[in-house]
């Protein structure tokens, strides 16, 4: 995108009455490299026409142990290369893939099991047990399929080679495709239901302008397979741009130092990482970066404007931030083609209207807080789920007059930018004051010895609610009371002064999800339990 007012005014998708990903997208791009995968030791490249192969196989053999249209899959793999096929068979089918991350434990598949009726789980040997276990706390199990080398009980690789091949067919538009559990920051997960043209279709949008991709781009995002942002650039995202998908997969702890070196020895054009892991990049590595890639993204929590700083002076590359939902295709994000303003969410992404909504369902004056709306009237937008499943309320509790409310809040400048301030149940309130986390949060980050923070309210007798910030020290340094009325100062001089961390506690980590996003209602209730 060269000129986004062109393109925001103009752009619009054209929605088919019959649509498939595989099909329609996918199958088109022929002799290009889909997909090249390495867990450092191995390398595995396939060309889209072979993924076609392996998938259309795979269809077959799903279509042989009684899956079909509309049943429910969880697909519970690593980075592997089979999820990307197991992803594009189950799409041939028009079966309802749930991707799960592999940290799931056999609670959380129970959970999932129990929530809706599911027709069979996707695991590898190692997380067979924990299927197993959770399988049979259901009357009607589900089938389990193993991707691995064992063939008990269903081997996908064996019943796979010895399938007959079927490419697909295309289903309605407004059918489902996908399912995807929400992270649960804020209360027990929801089951967000994607149509085939609110995320295979519409994440043209994310490919096109946020991951500014094309054809010969080689796009590494390092989100687990079980998150929704591997939907966005792991899959449809950089194949409707017909780029080429990166994957490097080692079990274990994020590796900053490691990522650095991969994308130093791969030719990464394009990296797509959550904030987190750009954090722990420029925290722990020494001097200037030389890396070939073009274009950084981030998403998943809002990046600090000091970290983007960093960046900049580490690889002479702006991190472009982008924000969206698992309900939604990218919403809002900064561009290559206008200005960055760091620290700042961007603009709106062609194909929405995006607002910030007062209480009244009307969008408020710039400079104002309220909550991040989309319109939805009179034209609903196509990257928009459709509903969280069995739970129409909570549905309807997303609508406000014409808009669609994300629960996140936030400011619009003058020029159109977006600011974050923080999730609508994050905010503080201490003496009639409203404080949004995210604001502390890129101020601590400042601080040499503050490798991750997370700021909730905390009860007080007197102000009602203060504000404290759990700590997570860089390497090197001690937590000590001078420090903590150091970090205080600190806050002080770089805010507003009432804003700063009244309380402080050190912590070896952060409670996340199993998306790596930061628990804050889980320390807030613990705060308030205290």
């Amino acid at each position: 995108m060269t000129d986004y007012k062109k393109e925001y005014g103009e752009f619009s998708i054209t929605v088919p009455e019959r649509f498939s990903f595989p099909l329609d997208v996918f199958d088109r791009w022929g002799n290009g490299t889909a997909l090249f995968w390495t867990d450092g030791i191995a390398e595995k490249a396939f060309s889209f026409n072979e993924l076609k192969a392996l998938s259309s196989k795979g269809a077959g053999a799903f279509k042989k142990m009684g899956i079909k249209k509309g049943d429910k899959v969880l697909v519970m793999l690593p980075n592997i290369p089979e999820w990307w096929e197991v992803m594009l068979s189950l799409m041939r089918l028009n079966a309802i893939p749930i991707p799960a991350t592999t940290l799931l434990t056999s609670k959380d598949i129970e959970y999932r099991l129990k929530a809706t009726e599911i027709k069979a789980v996707l695991v590898t040997d190692e997380d067979l047990p924990r299927a197993h276990e959770a399988a049979n706390t259901v009357a009607a199990g589900p089938l389990l399929i193993t991707v691995g080398e064992g063939g008990d009980p269903l081997n996908y690789i064996i019943e796979r080679d010895k399938a007959q091949a079927f490419e697909g067919e295309r289903s309605f538009s407004g059918e489902p495709s996908m399912i995807y559990f929400t992270s649960g920051t804020t209360g027990p997960p929801k089951m967000v239901v994607h149509t085939q043209a609110s995320y295979p279709l519409a994440h043209l949008i994310t490919g096109r302008y946020w991951l500014d991709l094309r054809p010969g781009d080689v796009h590494w995002n390092i989100s687990d397979t079980g998150w929704a942002k591997a939907a966005w650039s792991s899959l449809f995202g950089p194949w409707h741009m017909g780029a080429t998908i990166f994957s490097f997969y080692r079990k274990g702890k994020f590796d900053p130092l490691l990522t650095i070196k991969i994308m130093e020895s791969y030719p990464v054009t394009t990296f797509c990482g959550p904030p987190t892991a750009y954090r722990m990049m420029v925290k722990e590595y020494p001097g200037r970066l030389n890396l070939r890639a073009r274009h950084f993204v981030a998403a998943g929590e809002p990046l600090n404007k000091e970290i983007i700083d960093i960046w900049k002076e580490k690889t002479g590359r702006y991190i472009y931030d982008g924000y969206g939902q698992t309900e939604t295709v990218n919403l809002v994000a900064n561009f290559r083609c206008l200005p960055v303003k760091p620290g700042s969410m961007g603009v709106p992404v062609p194909g929405f209207v995006v607002g910030i909504i007062g209480e009244n369902g009307n969008p408020v004056p710039s400079g104002i807080e309220g909550e991040i709306g989309i319109k939805i009237r009179p034209v609903r937008p196509v990257g928009l789920f459709r509903e969280y499943l069995g739970n129409p309320e909570a549905t309807k509790s997303t609508v406000r007059g014409e808009w669609y409310l994300t629960g996140d809040r936030a400011t619009r400048d003058d020029d159109g930018y977006f600011w974050f301030v923080g999730r609508a149940d994050d905010i503080i309130l201490t003496s009639g004051y409203r404080i949004g986390p995210f604001e502390i949060e890129s101020v601590l980050i400042e601080h040499p010895a503050v490798k991750e923070s997370a700021v909730v309210a905390s009860p007080d007798e007197v102000r009602g609610e203060v504000v404290k910030a759990f700590i997570v020290l860089t390497k090197g340094f001690s937590p000590t009371e001078p420090l903590a009325r150091e970090l205080q100062e600190f806050v002080k001089k770089r805010a507003t002064p009432y804003k700063y961390p009244r309380k402080i506690e050190f912590t070896d980590e952060l409670p996340k999800t199993v998306s790596g996003k930061i628990k804050r209602g889980e320390l807030k209730r613990k705060e308030f339990k205290r």
